[in-house]
């Protein structure tokens, strides 16, 4: 395996830093502190083709490869996991499975819109009682001629009040049957469609997190993606791409803490010189170069066997559990670094530290992801 950065790669994150320096960085406070979702932000990210990464150009999109999206993530998260967060998910979750799942006519509707960000996207499968246990969802889809009728709310869902169209897993069988889940495409303005509570969250304060509710929404036969049944399974394939996703939103958290604790520890002084000169610092500060480095190891694999069409369930939840605890790791001391003013929002440590709990959460748990990693482990 060959992890050379290329010359695209290069250009590409470079791209999304300058946007993030200059675009998100002089606000990203104050949409903290007032939980705003800057619609604004995804719609010229859009014009740069970076809300339509992976999308072929012949659906609108930049036909890029995940090294590339990886990079795009990371940059920006580097500067706000908030949009970062968003990046990941509109990319990831709703156009993904579109691009890999939908029909002809479906890639061509919806893929085009999304891609330069006309539509925000949104994705549901976690629901209030039902977030691991997916299995168990009751939302459901009921056959009624060529229409089907969906009842019941998700949770936690990424743009669940803003997005313009919604990919959403339904109940079509019993509860814990296997094949029991099927996925449809849902505009916005449908009829039933509606969205709920805005959660109020410790961090990616920017990112809008709300309630999808169903009441009796119709929904053309149309709008189902691929067979009746395979929902749950397609959902699955979606989180080992949307595994790396994380992975490299967790990295880029990382780096922005690292970064910051590397250039207070050389500007702060104590006993008359950098602080970066006593052991208890300079050797945070090689753990946390260590955790940066092995996590990018990580992604890379899972990036060049997503790129090659390999299996890559294990390697991707490797890559998500191992980025994302080391992001809550390297955070936390870059406020011990920082001290009392890593309290403080007056510096960035703190919004870090805050944002990267949820990478240990979002798309599975690292409990999840255990779990995912030691079935394969225990396969062979």
């Amino acid at each position: 395996m060959d992890f050379k950065t290329n010359e695209l790669t290069l250009q590409v994150a470079e791209s999304a830093k300058e946007f993030a320096v200059k675009h998100i960085k002089p606000h990203l406070m104050e949409w903290d502190e007032s939980q705003e979702f800057p619609v604004h932000i995804f719609k010229e990210l859009g014009k740069l083709g970076m809300m339509g990464v992976l999308v072929p150009e012949k659906y609108g999109g930049t036909g890029l490869g995940y090294f590339e999206y990886s990079a795009i993530i990371q940059e920006i998260a580097k500067v706000c996991g908030s949009i970062g967060l968003s990046v990941a998910a509109h990319n990831s979750l709703c156009t993904g499975h579109i691009l890999m799942f939908g029909s002809e006519e479906q890639k061509m509707k919806y893929l085009p819109k999304l891609a330069t960000a006309e539509y925000i996207g949104a994705w549901g499968l976690t629901e209030p009682n039902t977030g691991s246990d997916a299995g168990n969802m009751k939302t459901t889809a009921v056959k009624d001629g060529d229409k089907w009728i969906i009842n019941g709310a998700k949770s936690w869902i990424t743009h669940g009040k803003t997005g313009d169209v919604a990919v959403v897993m339904c109940r079509t069988g019993e509860p814990r049957a296997k094949n029991n889940a099927t996925a449809f495409i849902v505009d916005r303005g449908t009829s039933g469609f509606s969205g709920g509570k805005k959660e109020n969250k410790l961090g990616m304060r920017a990112s809008e997190t709300a309630e999808m509710i169903f009441d009796n929404c119709i929904v053309s036969d149309s709008q189902r993606i691929g067979t009746v049944g395979e929902g749950f399974k397609q959902a699955m394939k979606i989180l080992d791409g949307g595994r790396i996703s994380i992975a490299a939103l967790s990295l880029g958290i990382a780096k922005g803490a690292y970064e910051a604790a590397v250039q207070y520890a050389k500007e702060r002084h104590q006993f008359d010189q950098p602080i970066a000169n006593f052991q208890s610092i300079a050797f945070k500060l090689a753990d946390m170069a260590t955790k940066i480095q092995a996590a990018e190891l990580l992604i890379d694999q899972a990036c060049d066997l997503k790129m090659r069409g390999l299996p890559l369930t294990k390697e991707s939840a490797i890559a998500k559990y191992y980025s994302s605890e080391i992001a809550v790791e390297i955070s936390t001391d870059a406020v011990q670094i920082f001290g009392g003013y890593g309290y403080t929002k007056d510096f960035p440590v703190e919004k870090f530290y805050r944002d990267s709990k949820l990478c240990t959460i979002g798309e599975g748990t690292s409990e999840i992801q255990k779990l995912v990693i030691s079935r394969e482990v225990l396969r062979g």
